[in-house]
C-alpha cells in the first residue's frame, strides 16, 4: 500500500554546518526544517542514527538502539546551562569535510564535561525527566552503556579481545564493573539523554512545519557492537566468541569482488524460537523514532549471501534463506502496522519482489540505474506505479551531474538525452522534473542534486573503507530561489505536504 504522495530531501544531518566539525541536532537543523518548510518537502530522509563505529559509517554501528553522541548540538547544550560557551567558542566552527578522528578527540570531551555537570548539578524538572528515560529505556540502556564505559576502558579492542570474565559476562564481574564504573554509566547514560531529547524536539518541530522523518535501518549489525556482546546467541559465532560467517553481497554493478561487510549473520531458527522478541523490541523502537523507515538490503530477508569469515572478498558464498514471512507476520502483530519501504536494488530476484508485494511494502526506483539496457527501465517512471519511492540517487550514488559527467556510459547519456531531452548544465533538474512528476507516492532527492553539486559532494563509495560520510554543505546554499523553485515543483505535481499529528502514523499500512 503506497505511503501518502509527497516529497521530500535525502540529508544526513552530519552533513549540516555546525560548531564542532560535524552537523548536529541544533540551529543548522532546524534551519533545514524551515527550509523544506518552505521548499514544499513533506519528507526528510536520514540514515541510520547510531554511534558509529568502524569506517564511521552510519550503517556500521556499536548499537541498534543507542543515539550517536556526535549529533547532539552543542549549542542547545550551552542553552540548558550544561555547558560555558566558552567550551563552544574554543571548537571550530567550519563548513568543511568532517574529520572523524578530530571531532571525536575535539567534542566529545565537552560533551562528557556536560553529562558530568547535569550529573552534579540538574535541577529537579530535568532530573525528573533524566530518570524516566533511564526507567523507559533500561531494557537496551544498560547494557549499551556497560559496554561502551568497558570499550573506552579497554581502549576500543573489540569485545572478544576483553578479558574473558567480560567476554562471558560472567554474572559476579559484570555486577563488580557497574560498581567500580557507576559513576561513568551515569555520564554515559546522560549522554544518550541529551541525544533523544534533542532528536524528540527536532521531530517535533518538523512535525509542526508538516515533514514526516524517514529513518533507515541497517538489516544486519557489527560485530563489535553491545547487540552482539549481549545477545551472542543469536548470531553465528565460534565457541571463542567470533563470527563463524559474515554478511555481504556477491559482486554486482558497485564492487567487481562483491562487498565484504564482515557483520556476523543471525541464527534465525534461535530468533524464531523466540518470537522474533529481538525484531521487536528494535522495531517498535525505529517506529518511535521515525515516521517512515527504509529497510537496508531489503533482499537479506528473503535471502542473505552468507561469507565464510576467513574468506577475503565476498566472492565466495552461497544464498541462504532468511525468515521470509514469518518475520514480518509477527512483527505487524506487534506494531499494529509496517510502516517499511524496502530498498531492493542490485541483484533483486522473483522471490524478494513476491514477498514486498505480500506484505505490501512499497519498493524503490533509482533515475541513474534506468539507462542502458531494457532490464533497467524498471528504475524509470513509465514503468511506475503508486507503490514505489523514487530517488534520483542514493547515498552510494555519486550524484547526478558527478555520474552524468564523469560516470555514466555514452549509450547511458543517449538513452537520457532521448528520455528526459538534451539539457547538459541541468541535467539534475532534468532528473528531479521526472522523479517529482511520476506517479510514485514518494519522491527523494539527495540535497546535492538539489544543490547542483558535482562528484566532490558524493557521501559514499561502496566497498571503499575509508574516506566517505565526510561531505557537509555550506550554511548560505539554501536560498530562498531554491525553496520557491522546489516548492512550485511539489504544487503542480500534487506533492505539497499535508499537516498531521505527531507520532499518530495515521498512514501506515496495516
Amino acid at each position: 500500500m503506497p505511503f501518502l504522495r509527497a516529497s521530500g530531501i535525502l540529508l544526513h544531518p552530519t552533513s549540516l554546518p555546525a560548531r564542532g566539525g560535524i552537523g548536529d541536532f541544533g540551529p543548522s537543523a532546524y534551519a533545514f526544517a524551515d527550509f523544506l518548510a518552505a521548499a514544499g518537502q513533506g519528507l526528510w530522509q536520514v540514515l541510520p542514527l547510531g554511534p558509529v563505529g568502524f569506517g564511521d559509517s552510519p550503517y556500521s554501528s556499536t548499537s541498534a538502539f543507542a543515539g550517536n553522541p556526535l549529533l547532539i548540538s552543542l549549542e542547545r547544550l550551552v542553552e540548558r546551562g550544561w555547558i560555558e560557551q566558552d567550551h563552544l567558542n574554543s571548537l571550530p566552527n567550519s563548513n568543511g569535510l568532517v574529520d572523524y578522528n578530530a571531532v571525536f578527540y575535539q567534542k566529545l570531551p565537552v560533551l562528557f564535561e556536560a553529562a558530568r555537570n547535569f550529573v552534579r548539578a540538574a535541577p529537579a524538572p530535568a532530573r525528573s525527566r533524566f530518570a524516566a528515560f533511564c526507567n523507559e529505556n533500561q531494557w537496551w540502556l544498560d547494557d549499551f552503556v556497560l559496554f561502551d564505559g568497558l570499550r573506552s576502558r579497554f581502549k576500543l579492542q573489540s569485545w572478544n579481545e576483553w578479558p574473558h570474565q567480560f567476554t562471558q559476562r560472567e554474572p559476579s564481574a559484570m555486577e563488580r564493573a557497574r560498581e567500580e564504573m557507576h559513576e561513568d554509566l551515569d555520564v554515559r547514560r546522560v549522554v544518550q539523554f541529551f541525544f533523544f531529547e534533542q532528536w524528540k524536539a527536532l521531530r517535533a518541530y518538523c512535525a509542526s512545519r508538516s515533514i514526516r522523518v524517514a529513518g533507515d535501518m541497517a538489516i544486519f549489525v557489527n560485530f563489535d557492537s553491545a547487540d552482539v556482546w549481549t545477545h551472542p546467541d543469536l548470531f553465528r559465532l565460534t565457541p571463542e566468541l567470533s563470527p563463524e560467517v559474515i554478511a555481504g553481497v556477491p559482486p554486482d554493478f558497485f564492487s567487481k569482488e562483491g562487498q565484504r561487510w564482515g557483520n556476523p549473520l543471525y541464527r534465525w531458527d534461535v530468533m524464531r524460537e523466540q518470537g522474533y522478541s529481538w525484531w521487536i523490541d528494535r522495531m517498535r523502537w525505529l517506529t518511535q523514532q521515525f515516521d517512515y523507515i527504509r529497510l537496508d538490503h531489503f533482499r537479506g530477508f528473503s535471502q542473505f549471501w552468507e561469507i565464510a569469515a576467513g574468506e577475503p572478498t565476498a566472492i565466495n558464498g552461497r544464498w541462504v534463506d532468511g525468515p521470509k514471512d514469518d518475520l514480518f507476520m509477527k512483527l505487524r502483530e506487534a506494531l499494529g502496522g509496517l510502516p517499511f519501504f524496502a530498498e531492493d536494488l542490485g541483484y533483486i530476484t522473483d522471490d524478494v519482489h513476491e514477498l514486498r508485494k505480500r506484505l505490501d511494502i512499497p519498493g524503490m526506483a533509482v533515475l541513474q540505474f534506468g539507462f542502458g539496457d531494457k532490464g533497467a527501465h524498471t528504475h524509470l517512471p513509465h514503468m511506475f506505479s503508486s507503490e514505489k519511492v523514487v530517488y534520483t540517487g542514493t547515498h552510494d550514488n555519486d550524484t547526478s551531474l558527478g555520474w552524468w559527467k564523469s560516470g555514466a556510459t555514452e549509450h547511458e547519456r543517449e538513452q537520457l538525452q532521448a528520455y528526459l531531452g538534451p539539457d547538459d548544465n541541468r541535467i539534475n533538474w532534468a532528473m528531479i522534473r521526472a522523479a517529482s512528476a511520476s506517479v510514485a507516492s514518494l519522491c527523494v532527492i539527495p540535497l546535492q542534486d538539489a544543490l547542483g553539486l558535482g562528484s566532490e559532494a558524493r557521501m559514499n563509495i561502496p566497498s571503499q573503507a575509508q574516506g566517505n560520510w565526510r561531505w557537509r554543505f555550506s550554511g548560505d546554499a539554501l536560498r530562498p530561489e531554491l525553496a520557491k523553485k522546489l516548492a512550485t515543483l511539489s504544487e503542480v505535481v500534487d506533492r505539497l505536504p499535508k499537516p498531521f499529528v505527531y507520532s499518530a502514523h495515521e498512514d501506515w499500512v496495516a
